[in-house]
């Protein structure tokens, strides 16, 4: 196949997504230079062998299970290496509870031949389309946080124009091979959360322009995969992942400064939560600023 462009899934737990997901990637205006890559971080809901079974002998679907979850980084970074060694040029880095445009990927694959960019889509509600979750994104001058643009706003074409940015959110992103030779795979440390962050941030380190195409739409089921961000694990990974995030990007001094505003707006959180009930939030907070001072990553 031609040009082949490799769809990453990657699914946990995700019985509920899958199928719609694919169903709606096989509907694209360029199907025939498709195939998708499904990657199971060791599910336990039974939607391996439900995905065994609906897709298995479709030859357009590659199933790679692995032995345990090792998140969401490693999860993409398994999928676009076997799609390497066979040949493809393109990888579209996309959550499974996710439903594309039948001209997403065709107009995302025309904006990344004109400029050579990583190359994200508008993403709206898949319960509310008429509501922005992403329109490419920004970072926050001091504190390098990412920003999605638009969020929560009525879509009324105020982000219907194409253009550069510098943040590509996770969950959908157009890479090439030229774009991975020359920025390498996501990095492994993170698990979960804020590895689209340092991707975003090493690419622009490399000379890689991220591009926001406004012609192609994304609904997503937010949260799906991660059930909400209330959830002590969920707590961890983003105090943990925030603080490597910068360290790894900020230089000693600026870094000094972040510091000083992350334990500030950690300590608020803790402080509500414990008012809230919420005590093993505030113990999974002190737990992330732990492992990140001690150089434990990964699973929590």
């Amino acid at each position: 196949m031609e040009e082949r462009l490799s769809v990453i899934l990657v699914n946990y737990n995700g019985r509920d997504y899958n199928d719609n997901c694919i169903k709606s990637i096989f509907c694209s205006t360029v199907w025939e230079k498709l195939e998708v890559v499904i990657v199971d971080n060791a599910s336990t809901d039974e939607s391996l062998t439900e995905l065994k079974n609906n897709w298995g002998e479709d030859e357009r679907v590659h199933i790679l299970p692995l032995d345990r979850n090792y998140g969401f980084s490693k999860a993409n970074n398994e999928g676009i290496r076997w799609a390497l060694e066979r040949g493809s040029k393109y990888f579209l880095l996309l959550n499974n509870d996710t439903e594309i445009e039948p001209d997403a990927i065709e107009r995302m694959l025309a904006d990344y031949r004109k400029t050579e960019s990583i190359v994200v889509p508008k993403v709206l509600y898949a319960d509310r389309p008429d509501i922005i979750w992403c329109a490419g994104g920004s970072f926050s001058g001091i504190i390098k946080k990412a920003c999605q643009r638009g969020l929560n706003e009525a879509d009324r074409g105020q982000y219907d124009e194409s253009g550069r940015c510098v943040f590509a959110n996770g969950c959908c992103m157009l890479l090439s091979d030229k774009i991975i030779e020359k920025s390498g795979f996501l990095d492994e440390r993170f698990f979960l959360y804020y590895e689209d962050t340092e991707y975003s941030l090493r690419a622009a380190k490399k000379g890689i322009p991220i591009r926001y195409c406004a012609e192609a739409r994304v609904y997503h089921k937010v949260n799906g995969s991660t059930k909400g961000n209330q959830r002590p694990e969920n707590a961890y990974y983003i105090t943990r992942n925030w603080l490597l995030c910068n360290k790894i990007h900020m230089n000693r001094g600026r870094f000094c400064l972040f510091c000083i505003y992350f334990l500030l707006n950690r300590l608020a959180w803790t402080v509500i939560w414990s008012i809230q009930g919420k005590g093993d939030m505030a113990k999974a907070v002190c737990q992330g600023v732990k492992d990140f001072k001690s150089g434990r990553y990964g699973k929590y």
